[in-house]
């Protein structure tokens, strides 16, 4: 495997965008990579799209407008994953060789849906019995309370920290700052989650640039160099499941920390899939960065503050950025290639050199999550 590096990055800022497609979106989103990075489309060797709502060959129908035709080019659905799964399969095709440069892109426009819970296939047994997103977090909010004596008020810590971090990201779908007050007077939604303690469904897209050393170098953008992509599937089982462990978490994070020869204490910031704010506390256990249980104190002590310990969810995270689904795990690439180039303004955590990127996709009978994808980006 030779190195891989991400030389360009953009984002059609997230909301509502009722009158856009996915496609254009996406479109949108690899339009401004294509000219930031001044890449000329022939030299483009491969494509990947991910999205679990835009349609068939949404890749195509995005890559095409912006002159990469012929290519190799494949859309990607792998739930919630689906963006950072695309970013992981450029990642491949420029570290085996087979390509020297690669757009991956995320694209989704959740507001086609006209509102509510995500629609889910009722082929799921689970599913077909009631089971919705919000309710699966509600549950293992519930168990962590129970099992690690937290309390709603750590929950409500999360997205106050997280909508303050968005407060200043002018590509998140919200830009203001929440009290503890107004979480706890948002609508409930499921015990104990209330509104704020939830993303919103919103509409984006997300672009970068994957390629070889020899090709960035050919470019004026800076470069980061992908240390690590590790993408997992949930094992199924039908016995005991603990839901305030996301095993699957553990063993993406595992395989990334070996293939980077790094560890949760080398990391400067992470990017997280906090889709509700328990999501963080329990990832952020799993990915190592607080013993088990003890997330909640982190967030409190003010670790995982923009300047604290390590910095998670500089950019605002789902909670606050929102979660177009086949496009955050993209996103996450971009807010960190952003850090570690400097380039991220008020966001910018200091002296950030090391960035991990989370995403988890999806629940499905027996499992956990359907997958999980994980990668380590350093300045070097």
């Amino acid at each position: 495997m030779r190195p891989v590096f991400v030389a360009g990055a953009a984002v059609h800022p997230f909301g509502k965008y009722r009158e856009l497609s996915a496609a254009e979106l996406g479109y949108r989103a690899v339009r401004d990579l294509v000219a930031q990075t001044g890449v000329p489309p022939e030299r483009i060797d491969i494509g990947f799209g991910g999205s679990v709502y835009g349609g068939s060959l949404l890749a195509q129908r995005v890559l095409q407008r912006v002159g990469v035709s012929g290519q190799p080019v494949y859309t990607v659905e792998n739930a919630c994953a689906s963006g950072a799964s695309a970013v992981h399969l450029g990642w491949q095709a420029v570290a085996a060789g087979t390509a020297d440069a690669a757009i991956v892109f995320g694209a989704e426009n959740l507001s086609a849906f006209g509102g509510g819970t995500l629609p889910l296939t009722t082929a799921d047994i689970e599913i077909d019995q009631g089971m919705v997103m919000p309710a699966a977090y509600a549950m293992r909010a519930q168990r962590y309370i129970h099992d690690f004596g937290a309390t709603a008020d750590d929950l409500t810590r999360v997205s106050m920290k997280n909508r303050r971090n968005g407060a200043a990201n002018p590509r998140a779908h919200f830009q203001k700052e929440v009290t503890a007050e107004d979480v706890a007077q948002s609508r409930p939604v499921a015990d104990p989650l209330h509104l704020l303690h939830c993303c919103p469904n919103s509409d984006g897209a997300a672009a970068a640039l994957l390629c070889s050393k020899e090709v960035a170098q050919e470019l004026s953008t800076p470069a980061v160099r992908m240390r690590a992509s590790a993408v997992r599937s949930g094992r199924f089982h039908t016995s005991y499941r603990d839901m305030t462990w996301p095993d699957i978490t553990e063993r993406t994070a595992r395989a990334a920390y070996d293939m980077a020869g790094l560890g949760p204490a080398d990391l400067d910031l992470v990017e997280l899939h906090d889709a509700f704010s328990i999501a963080e506390l329990l990832h952020s256990e799993a990915l190592g960065l607080a013993d088990r249980g003890q997330a909640a104190k982190a967030v409190a002590a003010g670790e995982f503050d923009r300047n604290g310990r390590v910095a998670v969810s500089p950019s605002g995270g789902l909670l606050s950025r929102g979660h177009p689904v086949g496009a955050s795990g993209t996103t996450q690439i971009c807010e960190a290639y952003w850090q570690l180039t400097g380039q991220a303004g008020e966001l910018q955590v200091p002296g950030a050199e090391v960035a991990l990127t989370h995403v988890t996709g999806g629940g499905i009978f027996g499992v956990d999550n359907g997958a999980c994808a994980v990668h380590i980006l350093t300045t070097a």
